[in-house]
C-alpha cells in the first residue's frame, strides 16, 4: 500500500484492514451526507428562506408597533425571499412528485403503464420549462442591458429575475429523476399527501370492518 505525506510517496508492507475499514467507512459516509444534500437542496434553501422571511416579518412589525421605526427596505426584501422561496418550492415539490395530477384514470392502468403514461406527460411538462427558461434567460438579458432597479433596495432586477431559470433548471433535472428512479429503478415515489390520504383510508376501511 502506498501512502503520500507532504508530497513524499512511503510504500507500506502488508495490508491494515481496520485502516482500510475506517477509510471506506468515511467515504461513505461523506457519499451519504453528499447524496442527502443535493437529494434535499431545496428543501434547505426553503427552510432557510421561510425562516429568514418570518423573521423579517417579525423584526419590521416589532421596530414599526413597538419603535415607531418603519424599515423601509425589510418589506420588499421580505417579498423577494418569499418568490424565491415559492420557486424553489415548486422544484422540491418536483422531486416529491407532488404537483397537482389528475391521476384517477391511471386505476385502469398498470403501474408500469401508468408510470410511462405519467413519463410522457413529464415530456410537455419539461418542454414547457425549456420554454420558460428560455425566455426568462432573455428578459434577464435585456433587464441587465437596460437596468430596472428595485425601489427600495436598488438591486438590479435582473438578479432577482434569475430565480426562472434557476428554479426551472432544478425542476426539469428533478423531473428527469423521478422519472429514472420510477422507470429504470422501479421506485414507488408518490405525492406524500396521497400517501398520507391512502392510509387514512385504509385505516377508516379497516375500522367499519372491525363493526
Amino acid at each position: 500500500m502506498t501512502l503520500r505525506c507532504a508530497g513524499v510517496a512511503f510504500t507500506v508492507r502488508g495490508h491494515f484492514p481496520i485502516f482500510t475499514f475506517f477509510i471506506t467507512g468515511v467515504r461513505m459516509k461523506v457519499k451519504q451526507i453528499i447524496n442527502k444534500v443535493l437529494d434535499n437542496f431545496e428543501s434547505y434553501i426553503c427552510q432557510f428562506l421561510l425562516s429568514f422571511f418570518i423573521i423579517l416579518l417579525f423584526i419590521q412589525i416589532i421596530s414599526r408597533e413597538v419603535f415607531s421605526v418603519n424599515i423601509s427596505w425589510g418589506e420588499e426584501l421580505a417579498r423577494f425571499s418569499f418568490v424565491w422561496f415559492v420557486f424553489f418550492g415548486a422544484s422540491y415539490a418536483a422531486r416529491l412528485a407532488a404537483h397537482n395530477r389528475v391521476t384517477f384514470q391511471f386505476k385502469w392502468f398498470s403501474k408500469k403503464t401508468a408510470n410511462y403514461i405519467e413519463a410522457f406527460a413529464d415530456l410537455i411538462w419539461i418542454l414547457f420549462n425549456i420554454v420558460i427558461i428560455y425566455k426568462s434567460i432573455f428578459l434577464i438579458h435585456s433587464m441587465i442591458q437596460y437596468p430596472y432597479i428595485s425601489p427600495t433596495l436598488g438591486w438590479s432586477m435582473a438578479y432577482v429575475y434569475m430565480i426562472f431559470p434557476l428554479s426551472f433548471s432544478l425542476m426539469t433535472i428533478r423531473i428527469i429523476q423521478v422519472n429514472y428512479l420510477k422507470i429504470v429503478k422501479g421506485v414507488d415515489i408518490r405525492d406524500p399527501d396521497k400517501i398520507e390520504v391512502d392510509q387514512e383510508m385504509a385505516a377508516a376501511g379497516e375500522g367499519a370492518g372491525a363493526r
